[in-house]
């Protein structure tokens, strides 16, 4: 069985020494991604053995350590790197003050960056589905 990127869909591969080379293979790589960031739990893949204090004690979508497979393209350059333009910043600012998420000095607990992180993934699930309710009317489907 073939294995896909859970985005694109393009064939991956696993060929060794072609992981993030600027080369047609290394952009077709198999690359894992934790839906939810582990950090959000206090860990860290590249700190092993080390616990520190997590932003959410369990995952509110229920997604804790579950992953999925990409291309190294869709995986490194378009999940880690969302364009954020100055004015989607602004929009969403104005969510986090409305939302009561906003601060003045950080406390010793995290529940508002918690809440701003629940709201942004809302605002990206809000967003996915409004696009494809517009492409179903539209009968782009």
């Amino acid at each position: 069985m073939t294995e896909r990127c859970m985005i694109c869909r393009c064939h991956l591969h696993r060929t060794k020494n072609t992981y993030a080379r600027p080369i047609v293979a290394g952009r077709g790589h198999a690359t894992q991604h934790h839906f939810v960031a582990e950090r959000f739990f206090g860990r860290s893949g590249n700190r092993k053995r080390t616990k520190t204090a997590g932003v959410f004690a369990s995952c509110p979508w229920d997604n804790e350590g579950k992953s999925g497979v990409f291309c190294y393209e869709c995986h490194e350059e378009l999940l880690h790197n969302p364009v954020l333009l100055p004015e989607d910043i602004a929009r969403f600012s104005d969510l986090v003050h409305v939302w009561g998420l906003s601060e003045v000095s950080k406390p010793e607990d995290r529940p508002k960056i918690a809440g701003r992180i629940a709201l942004l993934q809302e605002v990206i699930s809000s967003g996915l589905t409004t696009l494809r309710h517009q492409d179903v009317q539209r009968g782009t489907t």
